[in-house]
């Protein structure tokens, strides 16, 4: 037997020695876990890239079926909560000439992908398409980059932008929204680029949903419209009780001028 106080110290190293162990095995575990998500995620961009590919025929057809359709771009954007907050008078102008958008993703699809915004002969600009870039490099950052807008003589809508917004900022203390075309210019913080994950996520997937989205102002006016319908209708009915009280007031006269005469005659 051993002398005990041996025992405790002896309980301890075996308690230690199993605590070790269990970390160990814990640590090989977790990496046999990444090595299937390693796995699972190679495989996964396998599949995508295999759906990206088919889906390319559906996107084809309807960005030939949305061309019949008048300002379906520009009208798309002013519906949009997000996007509409960017377009002044001359951005929405000028998006009058647009014909489609169009977002490829690239092959490897981590990488990156780009958006396309295709533009009719216009009175701004001379190109013909305007394309923006987004890449994540292998740590994951993300960068962009864009195509250089030509703008015609007189036409940078940006630097009207800044003019305006220099001058409303000498009235009023608050930053005025920038022209929706800084857009394909600013490459500061492609991570914090709302627009570009509102365009991929939002409206190239369902750009019809806000096209769709009703005219306010007509529901407001077809409200009133109503409203003055119901007006004239209580006041109609309002017309018809008087003169039935009328008439009820003229048939009480009536009547008791019948009684009247007939006691004349009867005193007669």
């Amino acid at each position: 037997y051993f002398p005990l106080s041996f025992q405790p110290t002896e309980n301890y190293n075996n308690k230690e020695k199993e605590q070790q162990e269990a970390i160990e095995h814990t640590d090989e575990v977790k990496n046999e876990i990444d090595r299937l998500n390693e796995k699972a995620s190679e495989e996964i961009l396998k599949v995508e890239q295999k759906y990206n590919k088919l889906r390319q025929s559906f996107f084809q057809k309807r960005s030939e079926l949305i061309t019949k359709i008048p300002n379906f771009g520009v009208t798309t954007f002013v519906n949009h909560p997000q996007v509409s907050t960017l377009l002044g008078e001359e951005d929405e102008e000028a998006l009058h000439y647009l014909t489609r958008v169009e977002v490829t993703e690239f092959e490897d699809i981590k990488s990156g992908y780009r958006i396309d915004f295709y533009f009719d002969e216009n009175h701004d600009f001379k190109n013909k398409v305007l394309s923006k870039e987004f890449h994540l490099n292998e740590s994951g950052d993300p960068s962009s980059k864009s195509t250089e807008i030509k703008w015609k003589s007189g036409k940078d809508l940006m630097k009207r932008s800044s003019q305006t917004q220099n001058k409303a900022s000498r009235k009023r203390h608050h930053e005025e929204p920038e022209s929706f075309f800084t857009w394909f210019t600013d490459h500061s913080d492609a991570g914090a680029d709302e627009l570009r994950e509102v365009i991929k996520d939002d409206t190239w997937p369902n750009p019809l949903q806000y096209y769709l989205v009703p005219n306010l102002d007509d529901e407001e006016g077809e409200g009133e419209e109503d409203d003055d319908d119901d007006e004239e209708e209580e006041s109609l009915e309002d017309i018809d009780d008087e003169g039935h009280e009328d008439e009820g007031e003229e048939d009480e006269d009536d009547d008791e001028g019948e009684e009247g005469e007939e006691d004349e005659g009867e005193d007669d």
